[in-house]
């Protein structure tokens, strides 16, 4: 059985990429296809297991590593330009194009679905919000509409969708009206230490983009100036975050994984405000003891419960002050017994069985027909 791994690109670090890696080491002899692999040996070692995706012509494109993102409209075509034909069995790790990757009947594609593409279908208002030019939402919301298209009808190049959550099955089900089966993503779980002893900082770490709303938990904190916030993650929003922050909140940018697993252990909590369609990092920070305040939406509703956090209602900055200073007034006690009983059931050995179960046993259904 020859395999071939599709994922959208390979520049940031995310849950998605951890699941890539994880896939990896269920099929290790599996060659990487991607639109884009800008990793460096440190990153290709540890999330491709040194392997070197091939990429598509946007790999080629001038200052495509810092401005991949604004060429989505020719992300269907580069996908579509990469040739699997040699392969039997097709997984693709998708939240965006590489689900639309060509295939022919005698091929099996899997897709592990993280989202159906956030920028075409449910946080489309999020990334257009971010512009300030009426002319350049007008061309981006034009461009989106076609790519929104060809992501409906390529979707039908999927034999079977697997999906992070149920919340993400939901959204497949409502956008394309396809059918999922649920698969939680894995998470290392045993790599991260409890400790009850905390220090006097909140915590968050994403890619710093603008549906990750970050922007409000630091607007948050201006109205506490005696508690600090630290912000790790790198992305296009950083210097528009800086320059919003107050001296309580200081921004890291990228930080190591032996960092930030000390600065999620050490937290008194970790705050996040994105609609998520799972959030590893939610079920990391739960691994080390550290509680957790999110809004009660997307995939927080399946990782977190009030024995490990706290929710708040809407993701704004109001809602965000009400639950910080329930935070610190409140002064819970959690309990380790409660974070190893919430996090286990989505331990990376899960991840594993559950995975090749499914597409060992779907792939031999799919050769008997």
């Amino acid at each position: 059985m020859k395999v071939a791994l599709v994922h959208d690109w390979f520049n940031d670090i995310g849950g998605a990429e951890k699941v890539v890696r994880e896939i990896l080491v269920c099929y290790p002899e599996a060659d990487v296809f991607s639109l884009i692999d800008f990793y460096d040996e440190h990153k290709r070692e540890k999330y491709l297991l040194g392997k070197i995706a091939k990429t598509s012509f946007i790999q080629n494109i001038p200052f495509s590593k810092k401005f991949y993102r604004f060429l989505f409209p020719l992300f269907p075509r580069a996908i579509e330009s990469l040739d699997l034909s040699k392969y039997d069995l097709i997984i693709s790790s998708s939240s965006s194009v590489a689900k639309g990757i060509q295939k022919t009947k005698s091929q099996l594609h899997i897709c592990y679905c993280h989202s159906p593409m956030r920028y075409a279908w449910d946080l489309r208002q999020d990334y257009l919000s971010v512009m300030k030019n009426s002319f350049s939402k007008m061309i981006f919301n034009y461009f989106l509409n076609r790519l929104q298209k060809w992501d409906l009808k390529s979707n039908s190049r999927v034999d079977f969708f697997v999906a992070n959550s149920i919340n993400v099955k939901n959204r497949i089900e409502k956008n394309y009206n396809r059918e999922a089966i649920v698969i939680y993503p894995p998470v290392d779980v045993s790599s991260f230490e409890i400790t009850a002893k905390k220090a006097n900082y909140y915590f968050t770490v994403s890619r710093l983009v603008a549906y990750k709303k970050t922007e409000q938990i630091i607007k948050a904190f201006s109205k506490f100036p005696h508690l600090q916030l630290i912000v790790a993650g790198d992305g296009p929003n950083r210097k528009k975050l800086s320059k919003i922050a107050t001296p309580n909140v200081q921004i890291l940018g990228y930080i190591s994984t032996d960092d930030l697993r000390e600065k999620i252990k050490n937290a008194k909590a970790f705050i996040a405000n994105a609609n998520e369609d799972f959030g590893i990092t939610v079920v990391e920070a739960q691994s080390c003891g550290t509680p957790i305040i999110v809004p009660q939406m997307g995939g927080y509703k399946e990782t977190v419960n009030e024995s490990v956090g706290c929710f708040f209602e809407k993701q704004t900055v109001n809602d965000l002050e009400k639950a910080i200073e329930s935070f610190e007034t409140q002064k819970k006690v959690y309990h380790e017994a409660d974070f190893i009983k919430n996090t286990t059931r989505f331990d990376k050995s899960r991840f594993r069985n559950e995975f090749t179960s499914f597409v060992e046993e779907t792939y031999k259904s799919f050769c008997s027909k």
